[in-house]
């Protein structure tokens, strides 16, 4: 009863917080002053001030560090009630560099109602603060002239060369005429007396650069300069040396703890026309650590609207992506359950419209076409009807008379004349057949490029959409023009997750493929549902075209393995290559390989060939027709195969159906149908061990024999019609689950 009303409160506190941050921004572009150059203007201040008087009297500060309870309210309201003539910092303004600190300045120094001006110090430099500083103040170092006195400031950071610093003020101290010489460095130049607590652990660092501060020194004190100013650490220290004065001023801010040696305070510098006159102004007490806590988080906050542009749009953006997601956890339904109200086996007596958009399709061979053609005719035979969305290959598709097959001009072909091509996605052709087919569901067969183009459709027209999870996009690294473990690693999965999540529901052909999806992040439903093959075409024997095909390929008194796989890097072929090579090198048996598939590795696979010795033991086959894959896996007497890309082996059921066993390596879609030792054996990613296993079976007849009868079983069990079936289950499940959305919705 509590958690509810409270998250609600933090979700509508957080709206009003996105609405604060708009407006005060909106407030701070509009209102707020920007600085520029302002050292110019508070200098001519200081020198119209100054004109005509030998008796002035000013303040110096050191480590304000953006200090609100100690500079803005105790400093600024003592200087402003004072007669204090003009302000200067001798370094350490800034708690660091970046713009918001230097805005957050601005903000407090407008509360001071006399000129001022500040030294460079490490603060100002870090975090690229020396361009910021540059921008809105000045030059690091300087020097001018008002009344009788001449100001001179030091870059102590180094940002600056010394050795022209040295040169600058060598000149400037030897031409001046003025009764006063006046230096601020916030780099002190002798040490100080000071806790170890309060500096580094050699208690130097603090210091002037070190191999030029002796030369600064004999020059400050032989140029009779009357005073030096600088801060760093945080405590009051005055030493004179040779006639002048060394005034260290670190308590107004930073690191003020009000302790003997570090409290708050400042200087008082009085000057007449034959003395300069220093005093420590301590004030009566510091910061209490609670308002001192309180003004660090205000000044988070306020720091907050000066970071950039692109740093705010982040900043607003994810105080909307936190209320978003409230907004879901609050006022969306969670049902972790199966909808028990929706009977599963509820079919409408009017037969489905189902449009299917992939990335390749027939007389592109591969797993994927073979399975969406297998699909189509399971679904057309029980009245259903279909149209296909595909990529075109060839001119002469278009006059085919291919019914309900909508071909797409290639607008940029990925490989030989039956290889990838990327459709035309931007056709009205597409989108007019498409709306005037009024599919009820739509089926995409890829996370990319017409699978999306079948998601935005899907959106228009209102209807769900499925997608089936073929292949393992990250296996095909090399297709893609970006780093291959970039796209391997992170963008792949992303994809894909992205994609699913935006579907109504996905079908994977095996159990891993889920719990991979699952663990990528995919919420929505998931079904289960192998891929059919046509079993009874592989399971008849014709023993006529087996001997034609033995003829053709000259394979009398040879053992013939058969694999089915596209020439292609993700297929792992060079794998089975160099088995074939060891197993020709370990084994009497004359063995022979069928490899059947097209692709554009070709051309390397056959040198390879060539440099392993194989050309009278491997045959790479080329594409043949879908009608006679069955005749080649008769004709063998073992499968093999060693791609680790598959979400279904799809082509090792047709194999299992022509009562092959079979020899592969365990991968994702192979786990599922493959029971090692009983229908075919599965070995780890090793050529000794995978073509140990092909020699085995090669030689044991009596264990060939009950695995072979166990592979026709199994391949018995994943018929077209029992797949097209359960898929229009699939079909009628997420219809029902969308129109029971869109009703409450409405309600």
């Amino acid at each position: 009863m509590f958690r509810q009303p409270l998250i609600q409160w933090i979700f509508y506190l957080n709206l009003v917080l996105i609405a604060a941050l708009l407006s005060y921004k909106a407030y701070l572009n509009f209102f707020e002053q920007d600085y520029a150059a302002d050292h110019a203007k508070q200098v001519s201040q200081i020198e119209q001030i100054l004109q005509h008087r030998d008796h002035y009297r000013f303040a110096v500060v050191g480590n304000i560090h953006n200090s609100v309870g100690i500079f803005e309210h105790k400093i600024i309201s003592q200087l402003n009630a004072g007669d204090y003539d003009f302000l200067v910092s001798a370094g350490n303004a800034v708690a660091s560099g970046g713009e918001d600190k230097y805005q957050a300045l601005f903000g407090t120094l407008e509360k001071l109602s006399l000129p001022y001006l500040l030294a460079f110090g490490p603060m100002e430099e870090s975090r690229l603060g020396g361009f910021r500083f540059y921008d809105h103040f000045g030059p690091y170092h300087f020097s001018f002239a008002a009344g009788d006195t001449r100001f001179i400031f030091l870059d102590s950071t180094g940002t600056t060369d010394f050795g022209w610093q040295f040169r600058w003020l060598k000149e400037i101290t030897r031409e001046s005429r003025e009764k006063h010489l006046l230096l601020f460095s916030a780099n002190p130049f002798y040490p100080v007396k000071t806790p170890e607590a309060l500096t580094d652990k050699d208690g130097q660092d603090y210091l002037f650069d070190p191999q030029s501060r002796a030369s600064f020194i004999q020059l400050i004190e032989q140029s009779g300069i009357d005073a030096v100013f600088s801060a760093q650490p945080p405590l009051y220290d005055y030493q004179q040396h040779a006639g002048t004065d060394y005034v260290v001023t670190g308590g107004a801010g930073g690191l003020v703890i009000n302790n003997a040696h570090n409290y708050p305070h400042f200087v008082a510098v009085e000057v007449d026309s034959s003395s300069v006159t220093i005093t420590e102004q301590r004030l009566d007490n510091g910061q209490h650590p609670v308002w001192r806590t309180l003004e660090s988080l205000w000044f988070f906050i306020y720091s907050l609207f000066y970071v950039s542009y692109l740093n705010f749009i982040l900043i607003v953006s994810s105080f909307i992506a936190l209320a978003i997601w409230l907004f879901n956890k609050i006022f969306t339904e969670q049902d972790y359950y199966p909808d028990f109200d929706q009977d599963p086996n509820a079919r409408s007596p009017r037969p489905l419209k189902v449009a299917m958009f992939t990335n390749n399709y027939l007389p592109f061979i591969g797993g994927v076409p073979i399975s969406i053609e297998r699909l189509r005719h399971g679904l057309m035979e029980q009245q259903y009807k279909v149209l296909v969305v595909a990529p075109r290959y060839v001119k002469k598709e278009a006059s085919r008379g291919e019914r309900n097959i909508v071909r797409l001009s290639s607008l940029l072909p990925l490989g030989g004349r039956n290889e990838f091509r990327l459709a035309n996605i931007f056709s009205w052709r597409m989108l007019h057949r498409v709306r005037a087919f009024a599919p009820d569901v739509i089926h995409v067969h890829h996370p990319f490029w017409l699978g999306r183009a079948g998601q935005l459709i899907a959106k228009v027209l209102r209807i769900p959409v499925v997608y089936t999870y073929h292949t393992r996009l990250e296996h095909y690294a090399h297709y893609v023009p970006l780093p291959g473990p970039l796209f391997r690693n992170l963008i792949s999965h992303s994809i894909v997750k992205r994609f699913a999540n935006r579907c109504d529901g996905i079908i994977v052909p095996t159990s891993s493929a889920e719990e991979y999806l699952r663990l990528i992040g995919v919420k929505k439903p998931i079904f289960v549902q192998p891929t059919g093959i046509e079993h009874e075409r592989f399971a008849t024997m014709d023993a006529d075209a087996c001997e034609q095909l033995r003829q053709r390929h000259q394979l009398y008194g040879k053992r013939v393995l058969v694999s089915i796989s596209r020439l292609s890097k993700e297929k792992n072929i060079d794998f089975m290559l160099e088995g074939m090579a060891l197993l020709r090198k370990e084994t009497s048996s004359d063995v022979h390989l069928l490899i059947i598939g097209e692709g554009h590795d070709r051309p390397r696979l056959e040198a390879l060939i060539e440099a392993l010795g194989l050309r009278q033991h491997v045959t790479l086959t080329g594409a043949v027709p879908p009608e006679q894959v069955a005749t080649y896996c008769q004709l063998a007497t073992l499968f093999v195969f060693a791609s680790r890309s598959e979400t279904q082996g799809m082509v090792v059921l047709e194999a299992m159906a022509a009562s092959l066993p079979v020899v592969v390596i365990r991968s994702s879609g192979i786990e599922d149908i493959v029971e090692h030792g009983i229908n075919g054996y599965k070995t780890a990613p090793s050529i000794r061990e995978w073509s140990h296993y092909i020699d085995r079976l090669l030689h044991d007849e009596p264990q060939r024999k009950r695995m072979s009868q166990n592979a026709a079983q199994c391949a018995a069990r994943h018929g077209i019609a029992h797949f097209s079936d359960a898929v229009a289950g699939i079909y009628y499940h997420v219809i029902c689950h969308r129109h029971k959305r869109t009703s409450r919705q409405a309600t």
